[in-house]
């Protein structure tokens, strides 16, 4: 019985020890923007490149201002929930209303909408030009062996991914299927099929670098399958904005349109691997007038 009483008080002290730490810890990291907890900010990103871009220009931007910047990649679901449980600060790249919208539904009244900053989205199915007789995904239909009865797609957990199964390819009546598995993998087909001069069939976005590098061309959407031009939010946790006033406003500046963040996307995406922060850095410094329109002081 003594030995029961001793662990007892032993955990209600530790508990109560544990308590004190929390405490602590969560009002260094709410206060004003000056406390050096308050300074550490952690952005979730997922893998499509124009996220990669403007994730990479923030992060050198605000650690130029003394924060502590650490980036996270995950798939869409799980930064929503990060965002939502508080242990993701902010993200950059949420496609409403449609490519996000499961996670907004779900997690919407947890986390902040911080601004639109591209309202150009879009969501398609492309084919290198050279497929001149494909121009619509209707044209897809029944040719199903040319491309080897797949569409190669990107990640499955991203929002096109979904849309192009249970929309595009239902709608269609396409007899393909779906083949998930990183934008890099798909990037990669891509190019040793036109290298090849290949048929294939890729699922692709704009904004995006690749209309820019590859002879593509998106194919008509006659049936609306894939959705209409769509924007892109930067979301905070909640409280996000109280934490963090000076970078909520200049996020909420934050704007981009297709040439510029195309040329961003550029930069940062053909840097050698681990060098995307100096890649971005080094477009800041050639784009000031870009850069003073939301970050002023830099």
């Amino acid at each position: 019985m003594l030995m029961r009483t001793r662990a007892h008080r032993l955990t209600a002290l530790l508990a109560a020890l544990c308590a004190l730490v929390l405490v602590a810890a969560g009002c260094g990291g709410r206060q004003a923007e000056t406390g050096q907890e308050a300074k550490r900010i952690t952005i979730g990103y997922i893998a499509w490149d124009e996220d990669i871009a403007v994730t990479n220009l923030f992060k050198v931007l605000l650690e130029e201002q003394g924060y502590q910047v650490t980036t996270t990649e995950l798939e869409a679901g799980p930064v929503y929930a990060g965002l939502a449980q508080g242990n993701i600060d902010l993200f950059l790249d949420a496609w409403l209303p449609e490519t996000h919208s499961d996670y907004w539904k779900q997690y919407s009244g947890q986390i902040e909408d911080l601004g639109v900053w591209y309202d150009q989205a879009t969501l398609n199915i492309a084919v290198p030009n050279y497929l001149t007789d494909i121009n619509s995904i209707a044209d897809l239909k029944g040719r199903s062996g040319q491309f080897g009865g797949v569409i190669t797609g990107i990640d499955p957990g991203a929002g096109l991914s979904r849309i192009t199964k249970n929309n595009a390819i239902p709608q269609y009546q396409l007899d393909y299927t779906l083949q998930t598995s990183s934008t890099t993998a798909m990037l990669a087909s891509l190019e040793k099929a036109i290298n090849e001069h290949k048929p294939i069939v890729v699922t692709l976005w704009h904004p995006h670098w690749a209309y820019a590098r590859y002879p593509i061309k998106d194919l008509q959407d006659p049936l609306g399958a894939m959705g209409q031009a769509e924007e892109i939010h930067s979301v905070g946790r909640a409280g996000f904005s109280q934490d963090f006033p000076q970078v909520t406003e200049m996020v909420k500046k934050f704007r981009l349109d297709d040439q510029t963040l195309s040329s961003l996307e550029n930069a940062v995406n053909s840097a050698p691997k681990g060098q995307e922060a100096a890649a971005a850095r080094k477009w800041a410094d050639e784009n000031p007038q870009v850069i003073s329109a939301f970050a002023p002081g830099q």
